[in-house]
């Protein structure tokens, strides 16, 4: 069994950046594609980025390109979604998800593992 357990959520301005960890337990991340995603109230989930094994893959949706990085550290079993450029579009709760096929897709039902979500709000 894999858990996941995001952090680093919360509030931040317009323009603003910050950096959500999950960290994975229970398994070695590196069979895995490891998954972010979001969803705003009334909205559907929707994939931001993912990466793949050993973390050679990423992808990316379109909108967040340029502004989001994915980056792992398997010492530290730890997958980071950098986010920088914050708009109030990308306010939402966040998860992340590990894929055990590593198939590197940003759709929401190849992944079997998911953790309990952290909130970001980009407001002024």
């Amino acid at each position: 069994q894999l858990q996941l357990e995001e952090s680093g959520g919360g509030l931040v301005q317009p323009g603003g950046s910050l950096r959500l960890s999950c960290v994975i337990s229970g398994r070695t991340l590196d069979y895995h594609t490891i998954g972010w995603f979001r969803q705003a109230p009334g909205k559907e989930r929707e994939g931001v980025a993912c990466i793949g094994s050993y973390g050679s893959r990423l992808k990316y949706a379109d909108s967040v390109k340029g502004r989001f990085t994915i980056s792992k550290d398997s010492a530290r079993s730890t997958v980071y979604l950098e986010m920088n450029s914050l708009n109030p579009e990308d306010t939402g709760v966040y998860s992340c998800a590990a894929d055990s096929l590593d198939l590197l897709q940003l759709t929401a039902y190849n992944y079997n593992y998911w953790g309990q979500g952290t909130q970001v709000i980009v407001s002024s």
